[in-house]
């Protein structure tokens, strides 16, 4: 065992794990090195602190600071239930936050943009912490621009988020998924909206996954369904903490109950193997609302569960 101290600074080397007291330390994500260095980087952790979006209770925007701290335990072993280490295939840093405007919010679009842009050019997948779950939209134009493709969507929520909105400059965290397939940024054939609990009179074409309909046909039948649709499309998981039962996510904006657990919905993610990965994303956790950081932990663990399986994908193209 190597032992360190403050890693996220002091630590030469990006591979591998360092020993570190779970309770001291400078935080970054899973104690990954702080970098701005992107040469030969696969997956860039950044945070985007913006809740200027949301439509009930704000707070979003400490999100990122709380799933990094939330992570230390889970840079202490190796990440159950995958048993192998990330780091070994992965070059991971964690970059910081995006630097934003808040007095001038006509400009938060093309700086979000802008930061995942430099990202992508160097080859590297974003991992990205909100913030309000707008952070998205500006997210998927920077990508679509790399690929030059339409994306699928893997969205865990409550809310569908294609309610109409005309306005494209308009700040609004429901409204994104309506932009993005109108601009068709989005392909809502090969998208899958799960743990959706809330009426819209059109979803847009999206296939969705009911929190009904997950509690009723259960997660395997949840995840084999997801990976029929988006099949071998490029993929964007972004992951709404709303989506679970505020039982076990009270740390957000707009709890609704009738959620999946957080048992159900780990296992989901964790069974979409071999997917062609090109960002993820997790949202909406609010600290101000938390208890005992059970919203922040299982935000954490689910960001560990994305590094997962992109790992898992680098491992078989080895």
């Amino acid at each position: 065992m190597k032992y360190l101290v403050d890693a996220s600074f002091t630590r030469e080397d990006i591979k591998g794990n360092y020993f570190e007291m779970t309770f001291g330390g400078a935080l970054s994500f899973m104690r990954r090195k702080y970098s701005k260095e992107l040469d030969n980087i696969d997956v860039v952790v950044s945070g985007i602190p913006f809740d200027l979006a949301v439509t009930y209770r704000s707070g979003a925007r400490l999100g990122p600071r709380a799933i990094r701290s939330a992570s230390v335990q889970l840079a202490e072993l190796l990440p159950h239930p995958w048993g192998f280490d990330i780091f070994k295939n992965l070059n991971v840093i964690d970059y910081g936050d995006c630097f934003l405007d808040l007095h001038n919010p006509l400009t938060i679009f093309d700086t979000i943009k802008e930061h995942i842009s430099k990202i992508t050019q160097f080859g590297a997948i974003p991992l990205t912490f909100g913030g309000d779950h707008y952070i998205t939209y500006p997210i998927l134009c920077a990508l679509a621009e790399k690929y030059n493709k339409q994306i699928s969507i893997i969205h865990f929520d409550a809310h569908c988020d294609t309610w109409k909105d005309d306005e494209e400059k308009s700040l609004n965290h429901g409204t994104m998924f309506y932009k993005a397939i109108k601009n068709g940024i989005i392909n809502p054939k090969k998208s899958v909206q799960v743990g959706i609990r809330t009426s819209n009179n059109d979803y847009l074409g999206t296939n969705i996954l009911s929190a009904s309909w997950v509690n009723d046909n259960g997660w395997k039948s949840t995840s084999n369904k997801i990976k029929d649709l988006v099949s071998d499309n490029l993929v964007y998981i972004t992951f709404d903490i709303d989506c679970l039962d505020p039982a076990f996510a009270p740390g957000t904006g707009t709890p609704v109950p009738g959620g999946l657990s957080s048992i159900q919905a780990l296992s989901i993610l964790r069974d979409l193997t071999n997917l062609n990965i090109i960002g993820c994303d997790v949202v909406e956790v609010a600290p101000s609302y938390d208890v005992s950081e059970i919203t922040a932990l299982v935000g954490a663990h689910i960001a560990c569960d994305m590094l997962a399986l992109i790992s898992l994908n680098k491992k078989e193209d080895l």
